[in-house]
């Protein structure tokens, strides 16, 4: 209930702002507007995320690295995370919630140790524990230290505390990107 309270009355009033970006998307960096990607929801089950795309496509069979991909455009949305926006219609389907562990790869999940895998244990979040504590600035432990925290520690007075805190570090910029990362560097699993 929380999350449609919260994500009904934010879609209205960033319509005209999913128009302003969607039309400079499409001038600055052409067809699609849009990403979409199968991540893991609740436990682990797939669901499709959609984003503003913020990097070109790969050209060829070689894989280029993130920071020649990303646009001009797409860096700016990503620095002042406005390309997770439309992850708010995934909030409205119910595939998300407003706050929770956010979500990441498919191709993550048998890499997770059993504790870490329990960040799946709720719906992923637009913003999370993890996001306010450091976001892209710790290493997957951490983050996924922070994960399993929240899990055992949510309730609606700290996700109001995260929502508050998420507003500012935005405003702020931090931890956008990891050191010597355009975002962040893939989980390889864990090092024991």
């Amino acid at each position: 209930m929380f999350d449609f309270i919260v994500a009904v009355p934010l879609l209205c009033l960033l319509l005209p702002v999913f128009a302003l970006l969607s039309l400079i998307s499409l001038v600055a960096d052409g067809w699609p507007v849009f990403f979409h990607q199968q991540r893991p929801g609740k436990d682990g089950k797939p669901f499709l995320l959609t984003k503003y795309r913020t990097m070109r496509p790969q050209r060829g069979t070689t894989l280029e690295d993130d920071a020649l991909r990303l646009s001009r455009f797409g860096r700016f949305l990503r620095a002042t995370s406005l390309d997770e926006l439309p992850e708010l219609w995934c909030v409205l389907r119910g595939d998300m919630s407003m706050v929770g562990p956010r979500p990441l790869l498919m191709e993550y999940l048998p890499l997770y140790t059993p504790e870490q895998a329990r960040r799946h244990e709720l719906r992923p979040g637009l913003t999370g524990w993890a996001q306010i504590r450091g976001r892209n600035v710790l290493s997957w432990e951490e983050k996924f230290e922070n994960d399993v925290w929240y899990v055992d520690h949510c309730s609606l007075f700290l996700d109001l505390k995260i929502l508050l805190i998420t507003f500012s570090k935005v405003l702020r910029g931090e931890g956008i990107s990891a050191p010597e990362h355009a975002t962040m560097p893939k989980f390889r699993g864990n090092r024991k």
